[in-house]
């Protein structure tokens, strides 16, 4: 191509500026004990991370906020939690077995391997760093699979998933090599690549279960919480009573065997997820799917999170996983570009009419004006914890210069905040530092609080800044004559004199 050269280069500027803020937030992350690289003293593994200190507590809180938001709070909604491992036969039921894949591409140069559909994204978005529009390369592949290319930006990211399952239908037969598609790719491994043919690779972990090691004992780690929930329908609705429309909700891990990870937690092969099973009537669907897309889409900006980043996206019907009927995602402005943060789909009743057509159950409810047994339909709600950790993280870092020196600052709402408040003596003699401590003993039966002795004033209100706490209160001089003590805002930086027997009702009415 006549333009890979230039392709290549302003994709480089691109990269580093998302790059440079990536590796900030990792550092800091790092610095501040939210996140470490797991295993990290025998070189690490791949994709998986530790929650430090810091970190739990906002992971807990993001997990507390949603558990209250979408159970306790709700009389429509109860709560469950099952295991990870599950009977092989859900798996084949919930056609997981036969359809959870994706299309597989190897570097043979690199000896790397690629989600094919992520190759094809990396392209489509090169589309805001050329001059030239990339026609020429998506429906020249899109045109000798038969597929009809369309006009418009919207219509160019389809062709992706239309190009993926055109590709799957060749059963390996199709081959990429030629293809502008991955020209960006061959110049970021250092030249033409030569390409594999594209093969199905599926996404979830086997284990083995019990001693014997063999076909007969092999189980799978769970790739979604939801059959969990779909397999437990019967014991959930009837021992707690309830009536449609009502819903059944857990947070629990998964595990899927991505070809690609990166991006942080963005894509992990370990990840936590926050699910909501809402059970309707057929047809009343529509009208609780639009009801849990508009909720979903406003919790996240209940989060403090930017509105201006957040936005809807609906899946083209070629896109739709094997078991949805319709599915908008929540998406969010990361420095790599527009992702998913959250699926909100229309199971319809393909998971029920699964698990009873394999383990012959009855999974229906009984609807005594009707006198029948009805099968409900789904929608679904699914969010990735560690996900929305990691745009509460992207969204809330910030960099300014304060007097000459430059600020590091996490503006994290505050219910989402690991330390609500920390206490300061102002220098460690004179009383202060019993004077703090006795502040800090009050405060922590109200709020989550931090006593910081160490260093400077100055560095210590930088310290609190990078870890988002909102508040900061100083025991000084003036605190010895009055009584009172320095209260100073995060965002701010200003500071309010105010009594340290008042404390507890000031900074509750400020987080009210």
């Amino acid at each position: 191509m006549n333009y890979a050269n230039k392709q290549h280069r302003n994709r480089n500027s691109e990269n580093k500026v998302t790059n440079n803020l990536m590796d900030k937030l990792v550092s800091l992350c790092k610095r501040r004990g939210f996140i470490f690289q797991s295993s990290e003293i025998y070189g690490g593994l791949e994709a998986t991370y530790d929650y430090g200190p810091l970190g739990v507590e906002l992971k807990n809180n993001v997990k507390q906020i949603w558990w209250w938001d979408l159970v306790t709070s709700r009389a429509d909604v109860v709560g469950m939690d099952a295991a990870i491992f599950m009977n092989p036969k859900v798996w084949e039921a919930s056609g997981h077995v036969d359809a959870f894949h994706d299309l597989m591409v190897d570097n043979k140069k690199t000896k790397k391997r690629h989600r094919l559909d992520h190759l094809l994204e990396e392209q489509y978005r090169l589309v805001d760093v050329l001059e030239v529009q990339p026609d020429n390369i998506l429906h020249e592949l899109a045109t000798d699979l038969g597929i009809k290319p369309q006009i418009g930006e919207s219509a160019l990211f389809s062709l992706i998933p239309k190009i993926c399952q055109a590709i799957s239908e060749h059963k390996g037969s199709f081959n990429l090599n030629g293809y502008g598609i991955l020209d960006y790719t061959n110049l970021r491994n250092g030249g033409e690549a030569e390409w594999t043919k594209p093969r199905q690779f599926n996404l979830m972990l086997k284990t083995y279960y019990g001693p014997p090691e063999d076909s007969s004992s092999v189980v799978y780690l769970r790739p979604e919480t939801a059959q969990g929930i779909f397999v437990n329908f019967a014991n959930a609705q009837s021992t707690a009573r309830m009536k449609l429309p009502f819903g059944i909700a857990q947070i629990g891990k998964a595990f899927r065997n991505e070809i690609t990870t990166g991006n942080f937690l963005f894509r992990t092969r370990e990840f936590e997820q926050m699910e909501l099973e809402y059970f309707v009537r057929t047809e009343e669907t529509s009208k609780w799917l639009d009801h849990w897309v508009q909720s979903r889409f406003d919790w996240y900006k209940s989060l403090g999170i930017a509105e201006s980043k957040l936005r809807l996206r609906k899946h083209e019907k070629d896109e739709l996983a094997h078991y949805a009927a319709e599915c908008y995602d929540v998406e969010y402005e990361f420095p790599f570009g527009w992702s998913e943060l959250e699926g909100i789909a229309d199971r319809g009743t393909y998971d029920l009419d699964q698990h009873i057509k394999s383990s012959g159950k009855k999974m229906t409810w009984f609807d005594p004006e009707s006198n029948e047994q009805i099968t409900p339909a789904v929608v679904e709600s699914s969010a990735g914890v560690d996900r929305t950790v990691l745009t509460i993280l992207v969204d809330a870092y910030h960099e300014e210069e304060v007097r000459g020196e430059k600020r590091v600052v996490l503006r994290l709402h505050p219910k989402l905040a690991p330390i609500t408040v920390a206490v300061f003596p102002l220098v460690n003699r004179d009383g202060m530092p019993e004077i703090a401590e006795k502040i800090f003993d009050d405060l922590r039966s109200h709020f989550a609080a931090f006593n910081d002795t160490g260093g400077s004033i100055g560095r210590r209100y930088r310290r609190q800044d990078e870890a988002g706490t909102p508040y900061g209160i100083t025991v000084d001089s003036q605190t010895l004559e009055d009584q009172t003590v320095t209260v100073r805002d995060r965002d701010t930086m200003e500071q309010e004199r105010v009594s340290k027997d008042k404390l507890t009702s000031y900074l509750s009415d400020k987080l009210r």
